[in-house]
């Protein structure tokens, strides 16, 4: 679903870019006044919750979006208003028209990619609820890169825009705007495509009965019991890509209860639960005559972690020492 925005976003934007060369062609210098961020910013928003929102999907709705950037391009061509910053609040007779689109930029920079990195921020906090190794395509911290480095670019091209149309001094905005807007449509065409799926498509049985409903403590507790025998006895978190969807299917519990019994009856998210038995695993390993004869960073692979990082980190948070300074504290 991701990629089929970003490719249906790639396309509006090359139409954009296509209809500026076309008024630069026709109108020499000054083009018809556009902007094409009406376009970028909430492409842009709806492209963090395709990644970040497991049930989301394209409506029709969402088209209202583009409207704003509709409806003033299809203005600025009825109307032939310039691009011309210097004349930008001169008295006439479309002044309505330049404050109207000044309002709705303003607006649209600062609404939608504030919203994208709540939406991004939500999702980084959440992770530790959905899965038990969090890789860093799951973080996508190249996406939240991108977004601070376009508010602060956004911030200075509204002071460089406002400090022309006052001091009257003719700035080729576009000059500014463009290169920067066409790098980061590279920039987020090549990370987005290289963006592995984050949620995969997953059928939960039984959601719907429970979602408006309040858990009993004794089902909890039941739940909460079949969990602890299902890690004794299959030893899931084995796996290093177990994620929460996966114990719900083997249990047949709906994924919201078992996170509502993780942080209620336990008192644990998912990535603590299950690296807990991770660390406890490589603890025993490590003492044992097997895990003489084996390095570290494999006793750790083989007990769930996938990363060296990971392992390191997590195993000296809940022992406060390394893997080594365990291992020749016990073996003394």
């Amino acid at each position: 679903m991701a990629d089929k925005l970003l490719s249906a976003w790639l396309i509006l934007m090359a139409i954009e870019f296509a209809t500026f060369g076309i008024d630069l062609m026709v109108f020499g210098t000054t083009p018809l006044l556009s902007n094409p961020f009406l376009l970028f910013n909430p492409a842009l928003y709806l492209y963090a919750r395709s990644l970040t929102d497991k049930k989301f999907t394209l409506r029709w709705v969402y088209l209202l979006h583009l409207m704003p950037y509709i409806a003033f391009e299809g203005t600025a061509y009825i109307l032939g208003e310039r691009r011309e910053l210097s004349l930008f609040f001169e008295h006439n007779a479309t002044l309505w028209f330049r404050i109207f689109f000044a309002i709705a930029a303003l607006v649209s920079w600062v609404f939608y990619p504030t919203l994208s990195i709540v939406q991004i921020h939500r999702h980084r906090l959440n992770l530790k609820h959905e899965f038990s190794t969090i890789e860093s395509y799951k973080r996508i911290s190249w996406l939240l890169f991108v977004l601070i480095f376009y508010m602060l670019y956004w911030t200075s091209s509204l002071a460089v825009g406002l400090y022309n149309s006052f001091s009257g001094k003719i700035a080729l905005m576009p000059l500014y705007n463009y290169p920067v807007l066409l790098a980061l449509t590279y920039i987020m065409g090549f990370y987005g495509l290289q963006q592995e799926t984050i949620f995969p498509e997953e059928k939960e049985e039984g959601s719907e009965k429970y979602k408006r409903s309040r858990l009993r403590e004794d089902y909890k507790q039941r739940v909460k019991q079949r969990l602890l025998t299902y890690f004794e006895s299959d030893k899931p978190y084995l796996n290093p890509e177990l994620a929460i969807g996966n114990i719900a299917t083997a249990l047949k519990v709906p994924r919201h209860v078992l996170t509502e019994v993780l942080n209620t009856t336990l008192g644990k998210n998912f990535y603590q639960f299950v690296n807990e038995y991770r660390v406890e695993a490589v603890k025993q390993m490590l003492i044992s005559p097997k895990g003489r004869n084996i390095s570290i960073e494999a006793i750790g692979f083989d007990c769930g972690f996938n990363s060296k990082s990971t392992f390191f980190s997590v195993f000296k948070s809940l022992t406060e020492t390394t893997p080594a300074q365990y291992q020749e504290q016990h073996r003394r």
